[in-house]
């Protein structure tokens, strides 16, 4: 069981001044589910070395059991800092794909042609593909080869717009998850703010938030058996 997991590369929040990345618990809680159920994985991203972390998800209140564990975790930090780069990664070499979240796939995933078509081959081979939180961005531009959005008539959710306005970033993102994944015709549904919530539509797994991201592991790991 071989799982790739693609994590951003990209850093600025807007134009705030301010950092982004990948969020922390998002990456450690289902890195940790799927290995610990004996997957060999794959950390990518595109630029390859060490992403960034989204320097809010180390803060003392979004720490969980999982974050926890990587802090100790030497070995897995070291990976991470030697992520693969993106050009580099055949999706044959894998049965399923994940992305962990964080606002840096707003901003990269979600125009990076690599990735792009890297979705769309795992979809047209049939593997599963899950995404958790701002990770969905990454589907904005895939398409089946029927020409139609991947997420079209499919069940879907993402960071929603109500918690967008909770962190105040509705007016920094690049666009809204909710009413994009809505715009191309997905259908969307969320569950209670933060609170765990997790659509699975054929192999196409999305979780909505920090939350969600164990229980989409979770499905992932159910479409590899």
């Amino acid at each position: 069981m071989k799982v790739l997991i693609v994590l951003t590369s990209h850093s600025e929040l807007g134009n705030t001044g301010e950092k982004t990345g990948f969020w922390v618990e998002e990456f450690a809680a289902p890195y940790y589910v799927l290995a610990d159920a004996g997957a060999d994985i794959t950390l990518a991203s595109p630029l390859g070395g060490q992403p960034p972390i989204d320097p809010k998800s180390e803060l003392p209140d979004f720490q969980t059991e999982a974050t926890h564990r990587f802090d100790k975790d030497a070995a897995l930090q070291k990976k991470l800092a030697n992520t693969t780069k993106l050009s580099e990664i055949n999706a044959a070499d894998y049965d399923a794909v994940f992305y962990p979240g964080g606002h840096g796939p707003m901003w990269d995933l979600a125009n990076d042609t690599t990735s792009i078509q890297l979705i769309e081959t795992f979809n047209q081979q049939q593997k599963p593909i899950a995404l958790v939180c701002h990770a969905p961005a990454a589907l904005v531009k895939v398409k089946t080869q029927n020409g139609d959005p991947l997420v079209k008539g499919k069940q879907v959710t993402g960071f929603s717009n109500s918690e967008e306005e909770a962190v105040q970033l509705t007016n920094v993102v690049p666009f809204l998850l909710e009413d994009e994944l809505k715009r191309l015709g997905g259908i969307y549904s969320k569950g209670a703010d933060w609170g765990p919530y997790v659509k699975k539509d054929g192999l196409l797994i999305t979780g909505q938030n920090p939350g969600s991201s164990e229980g989409v592991a979770h499905e992932l790991l159910k479409a590899l058996k």
